[in-house]
């Protein structure tokens, strides 16, 4: 998650499945990975066609063409079959596949809508079989729309990174380019035409399978669902005819999957390293990305999850059937990897999420805390410069998150707030302005849009995908944040680190976010101008200066407790169902990696690999098909143990693809296991109890004592690991206290009202 807004600060942060109307089918399979064997073998057996779809979904077909597979039953010959679309004979595209009894091809020229494919044999010696492909333009969309707008297409520069020309229609579309490229030994990209003199600085590079080939890739790019697309293959020798060299392709694709933080409403600008990513090209890899993936363009992963069906239904069909397809990428890019996984399975098969997140929705829960509590903490500090609070490292008692002395904080190296001592906190650091960027719908632009259209687009993460949520009853969109009942610091009262008084203070003024209709503009440090532009002779706080987003949030009137924030009815209902959250219903192997950043109060924070596994978990009890993985961060340059992940994926595919009726767990190799590395990428420790004690109350594992885990403000008030809690359920202040929830505090009659005050609807009960 990063972002790269108008801001003096720094970043600024970044189960149900939508089921999609399947057709019926007379002998057939799901499609894309989700075909069921032993009923195949069975309708065989019987003198039955078993249709399947190789490219995608039947039903999510797109860009007027579908690769398809038909299985022949047993004892019938491929001449005696006939291959139909809607009455058009395409037998001729069809031709043996890997043994006489499967026929293999791809059909064109589908139109919209429903196309019938439909499957014969001359002599009547089987049924007649039938498929209903359901086919959508290339510019989409299949099942997110309608479409975002106003939509802006990249920018000059932007599409220039592809090598593409200008926009050709309304839909952002650009005319599809192949070319070639190749690596040179200085390790650069320069063009190359196929049949050419090789060049002096071409490189050479070894595959996976050992094979010494020059490096020279294929290179498409286009666009697909109003997005750029790439797809780079190896091929040294192809001939730059329209059918691709193949013969350097080791049947397996990448997706890379790239992230960031954006609000859409941008076809968005792409990157050459991820669109040509070498480290995968140089193994044999092929590579899929598309801007309409990457987190940086938009964070709706319903438009996201339909884009790589998209992209990938192109490459299967233009290039052919992956052994598996692998996905990769940091942040949003491993958020996808587990969205996607849970939500279209068959997508991908595998993935190598890097500093990943369960979701990104449940991460709004707890970063929406920040500003409100360092606010809290910042105005304590103003009141009396010499308290606890001036020690940065105690602001972790309430936010969870790690916290410095010696991390530089720009608003306080500014002179912003002058009453603040040097340090930071990962809020501070990396998080600061959630308020701007996910709930000010008056913060946000796109580039190239005018002020004008700027003003009438809801810059929040919630509009950004207004078709799930909604719109509520203010006509904003609906939001499914809440902190009703949340008891701040509830664990840092228990643990005596602050004192009832401050407990209650605390809770009494936290305030919450005020609704969308009634928030402003931010001002200095999120507009640098207004920094060089402060008026002295007037209030600065919150006026002009608000690093915390005051003046959009809910406070005390100084007599009655600042109110708390409700989520919108239904919102939250929409989150679950729409799949945007993890309920962790992932079945594929994935290598969770991660540099061990918490010492540079980076926001890839590390609990977070084991709240995706906790909720693996709480789904069915078993996360044996995740690994993680923990390196130290080096001094220059940080150890990058992905291929080392892939190459531990490929074992374990192949497992799979030989002992198909274990589990993925069981399938796992020896080498897939919880392990954390050194920064130069030598084993610290390996095995199945080296994180103990960050999921259970274990003694700490070797892993978990070198690499210590924090948490978030809603654990440190009682929520569990998995951060998924958006509204907990409520219990009566005076049952809290009967149960011990206060730990040695027994409040006063007097504290016990004040907490009712606070809580007229009782406090957080997580363990009911």
């Amino acid at each position: 998650m990063h972002n790269n807004n108008r801001s003096l600060v720094g970043s600024i942060a970044n189960y149900l499945i939508v089921l999609l109307a399947l057709v019926s089918i007379t002998a057939c399979s799901d499609g894309n990975g989700g075909n069921n064997k032993q009923q195949d073998d069975d309708n065989a057996a019987l003198g039955e066609f078993v249709l399947e779809v190789l490219s995608s979904q039947p039903g999510q077909v797109s860009g007027d063409s579908a690769r398809i597979e038909v299985r022949l039953p047993e004892g019938l010959a491929a001449e005696n079959v006939t291959i139909s679309v809607d009455g058009a004979d395409v037998t001729q595209r069809f031709s043996p596949s890997g043994d006489s009894s499967r026929l293999q091809g791809v059909v064109t020229g589908l139109a919209q809508g429903d196309n019938r494919l439909a499957v014969n044999s001359t002599g009547g010696e089987a049924p007649e079989a039938e498929l209903v492909l359901t086919n959508y333009p290339v510019t989409g969309p299949m099942f997110s729309g309608p479409w975002q707008q106003p939509f802006l297409c990249s920018t000059d520069s932007h599409r220039g990174g592809l090598e593409l020309g200008p926009v050709i229609d309304e839909n952002c579309s650009v005319d599809t380019v192949v070319s070639h490229k190749y690596r040179t030994t200085a390790g650069d990209w320069a063009d190359y035409s196929p049949g050419q003199e090789r060049p002096a600085d071409m490189a050479t590079t070894t595959t996976s399978d050992g094979t010494e080939v020059d490096f020279v890739v294929r290179w498409e790019r286009g666009t697909i669902n109003r997005f750029l697309y790439s797809i780079a293959v190896l091929a040294p020798s192809d001939d730059g005819s329209e059918t691709p060299d193949l013969s350097s392709w080791n049947h397996r694709l990448v997706y890379y999957f790239q992230g960031g933080v954006a609000i859409g409403h941008y076809q968005g600008s792409p990157s050459l390293s991820r669109a040509l990513y070498p480290d995968a090209l140089a193994a044999g890899y092929a590579v899929a990305y598309s801007t309409g993936t990457k987190t940086g363009t938009h964070y709706n992963l319903q438009v996201g999850g339909e884009t790589a069906i998209m992209v990938k239904d192109r490459f299967v069909t233009a290039y052919g059937v992956p052994d598996y397809t692998v996905g990769v990428g940091g942040s949003g890019g491993g958020i996808q990897q587990y969205i996607y996984a849970q939500n279209h399975p068959g997508l991908i098969d595998a993935g190598v999420p890097q500093y990943s997140y369960p979701d990104m929705v449940t991460q709004t829960i707890h970063i929406g805390d920040c500003e409100l509590i360092e606010r809290w903490i910042d105005l304590q500090l103003r009141d009396d410069p010499n308290s606890k609070w001036a020690d940065w490292t105690n602001r972790s008692w309430l936010l969870g998150l790690n916290a410095s002395n010696e991390v530089a904080n720009d608003v306080v190296e500014y002179g912003l707030t002058p009453w603040v001592p040097p340090g930071s906190s990962e809020c501070t650091k990396s998080w600061r302005g959630l308020s701007p960027l996910a709930l000010n719908p008056n913060f946000g632009d796109a580039p190239g849009i005018t002020p004008e259209a700027r003003d009438e687009v809801e810059w929040t993460h919630f509009a950004d995908l207004i078709n799930i949520y909604g719109r509520a009853d203010d006509g904003f969109a609906r939001s499914p944040w809440d902190n009703v009942g949340v008891q701040y610091g509830l664990q840092a009262l228990r643990d005596g680190n602050i004192t009832p008084e401050e407990f209650l203070d605390l809770n009494f003024n936290i305030g919450s976010w005020k609704p969308e209709a009634e928030m402003v503009q931010e001002t200095c440090p999120f507009f640098t101008d207004l920094c060089f532009a402060l008026d002295f002779d007037q209030p600065l706080y919150p006026d002009q200066i608000d690093p915390w987003s005051w003046r959009n949030m809910a406070l005390s009137d100084g007599s009655n407790p600042a109110p708390r924030r409700a989520a919108d009815a239904g919102a939250i209902e929409a989150a679950i169902e729409s799949g945007m959250v993890n309920h962790g219903d992932v079945q594929i192997p994935l290598i969770d990696v991660r540099h061990y950043l918490e010492e540079q109060l980076d926001m890839h924070n590390s609990h977070q690999s084991f709240a995706a596994r906790q909720r693996l978990l709480n789904y069915d009890g078993d996360a044996s098909n995740q690994v993680i993985w923990f390196v130290a961060p080096g001094e220059e340059e940080n150890y990058n143990n992905t291929l080392y992940a892939f190459e531990v994926i490929d074992t374990w595919m192949a497992n799979i693809r030989a002992n198909p009726d274990a589990t993925v767990g069981e399938n796992r190799p020896a080498e897939a296991v919880d392990s954390c590395f050194d920064s130069e990428g030598v084993l610290i420790a390996s095995g199945e109890g080296v994180w103990n004690g960050i999921l259970d109350d274990g003694a700490p594992g070797t892993c978990t004592e070198q690499f210590p885990v924090h948490s978030t403000s809603r654990i440190v008030a009682g929520a569990p690991i998995t951060g998924d809690v958006f509204k907990c359920e409520l219990q009566p202040v005076s049952q809290a206290i009967e149960r011990g929830l206060y730990g040695d505090w027994e409040p006063t009659v007097e504290q016990q009202a004040t907490l009712e005050a606070i809580f007229p609807e009782g406090v957080c009960d997580y363990d009911s």
